[in-house]
């Protein structure tokens, strides 16, 4: 069995609507946080700016918790910027679900797939697909794009363990079927 790996190049973009110019614009994270404290409670932001006409706006990440509450690893990740734990915050359905922002992975990730090409005679070749982080494609696009296919080519013969027309961002696995 092959296995095909989908890894993230660079952070999304987050597709949100500006308030200033009012359009549905793609914002790039700057990729740092605004910690500000407050007595004892304490905020943190991720700022993101519009690539239409530059405005900044903050996405929450929390909001006037006290800081006790807070693990200080995680706390001095949010001082030091942790690249990591800026990914880790963008890729969180609930973070995006909270400030109204959807992702978008237009040329932010990448298919890596062995160099080796199955013979003529291994056919069947079984395929599995894995995510490093959660990037929905459709997995028709996906195949017909590694494999030099149509995607008409590939719907007819490639069987797979997934709706083939639906993005999915969890791994899966195909058959490839011998053309006749």
């Amino acid at each position: 069995m092959l296995r095909w790996v989908v890894r993230r190049t660079r952070l999304p973009l987050l597709s949100a609507r500006c308030t200033d110019c009012l359009s549905e614009s793609a914002t790039a994270g700057e990729g740092r946080f605004r910690v500000n404290a407050n007595g004892k409670l304490l905020s943190v932001w991720l700022p993101a700016r519009c690539t239409d006409c530059d405005r900044t706006t903050k996405l929450t990440v929390h909001e006037r918790v006290p800081v006790r509450s807070f693990d200080p690893v995680l706390l001095d990740g949010y001082r030091a910027n942790d690249p990591e734990l800026v990914a880790s915050t963008l890729l969180d359905p609930l973070f995006a679900r909270r400030n109204r922002v959807t992702l978008d992975w237009t040329g932010a990730w990448r298919l890596h797939v062995p160099p080796a090409r199955p013979a003529d005679e291994a056919w069947p070749v079984r395929v599995q697909v894995v995510f490093d982080d959660p990037v929905p494609v459709r997995p028709d696009r996906l195949i017909a794009r590694a494999l030099g296919l149509s995607r008409n080519e590939a719907l007819r013969r490639i069987k797979c363990d997934v709706p083939m027309r639906r993005p999915t961002a969890t791994g899966f696995t195909f058959t490839v079927m011998p053309a006749d």
